[in-house]
């Protein structure tokens, strides 16, 4: 619900908006009795408790119930406040070490970046779905993980020109008219910011944890904090922050250099109360591998970088709740 909205609502149950003062009751002439403060009192929790009553149920008439992706135990989302910071090669890597590390588990790749799709490219996967006979879309599939996007629906070189409804539609049919099977874990790319999308997915599916993925810049920190802030709000467990972009060690000398800053992404971790899931260094290989359509989890599984990503996996896990049966 926007603030317009929201202002409607309290209008309609005579509530205080922007500040303002809640209508009280006449003021009782001197000389009624000496029961008469006690009484006002009463009176007046009496009435403050029913408004607060009144609100909690027309702010809740807009809030959509929660349901699960049929198929799906758990969905961890990936997101960041700012573009540009690497969630999306770390959505692809992710997902791909949560197969690896354990082999019985069927893992999902959700790109919900409807402007931006990435992961097509990234896992080298072409083509249309197919329909069931339910009518519902199957995923494409590659390394052993489904996916689904924007990208598999749009030729790869169209804009996607659409306001904010129509990416909400988008959103909803990528979240329950795909048939994604059996699945241990679905990963979300979320696009960057705190918008529409990233509202009404936190809002309409269950979700076990959110991980936020933010390089050690002091711009990309900021708007890293309010991603994190956004799913307090909306009660999604963070499970931890990722620092993206690290370190940059020379590969002729092995001279390490931060270019975005040191650190940066830990302080924040400690400041909001969070945990550290692991650092990814800037390594040529990792972007190679992602453009060229073999994420480095797969094709460089004894890198570093692999291995990074395979240590950032395991921790999610460990801090994931109990699945359900």
């Amino acid at each position: 619900m926007g603030a317009p909205a929201w202002r409607w609502a309290l209008r309609a149950a005579r509530l205080p908006v922007g500040g303002g003062r809640a209508p009280t009751a006449p003021r009782r002439q001197p000389g009624c009795g000496p029961a008469a403060p006690f009484a006002d009192s009463a009176s007046s929790s009496s009435r403050d408790e029913a408004l607060r009553n009144k609100r909690v149920r027309i702010l809740s008439r807009g809030l959509p119930k929660q349901k699960p992706i049929e198929g799906v135990k758990q969905v961890v989302v990936l997101a960041s406040g700012k573009g540009g910071v690497g969630k999306s090669t770390t959505a692809v890597n992710i997902a791909l070490a949560l197969a690896a590390n354990d082999s019985t588990k069927e893992v999902g790749l959700l790109d919900a970046d409807i402007y931006g799709p990435s992961i097509p490219k990234m896992m080298n996967l072409k083509g249309n779905p197919e329909l069931t006979t339910k009518n519902l879309m199957r995923p494409l599939k590659n390394y052993g993980i489904a996916c689904m996007s924007m990208g598999f629906l749009i030729e790869e070189t169209a804009p996607v020109v659409w306001r904010g409804l129509m990416v909400m539609s988008a959103v909803e049919k990528l979240l329950r008219q795909v048939d994604w099977g059996q699945l241990d874990y679905l990963v979300i790319d979320m696009p960057p910011g705190t918008g529409d999308v990233q509202l009404s997915v936190s809002q309409n599916i269950p979700i076990a944890g959110a991980v936020i993925i933010s390089t050690p810049q002091d711009v990309a920190l900021l708007d890293a904090r309010k991603g994190a802030e956004m799913f307090r709000k909306v009660h999604v467990p963070v499970l931890g922050l990722v620092q993206n972009m690290s370190v940059f060690r020379c590969p002729k000398c092995m001279h390490e250099t931060h270019i975005f800053g040191a650190d940066g992404v830990r302080d924040l971790a400690k400041t909001l109360g969070l945990d550290i899931l692991g650092d990814i260094p800037l390594h040529v290989n990792i972007r190679e591998t992602c453009d060229s359509g073999q994420p480095v989890v797969i094709s460089q599984p004894q890198s570093d970088a692999a291995k990074a990503y395979l240590k950032i996996a395991m921790e999610i896990v460990r801090r994931l709740p109990v699945p359900p049966a």
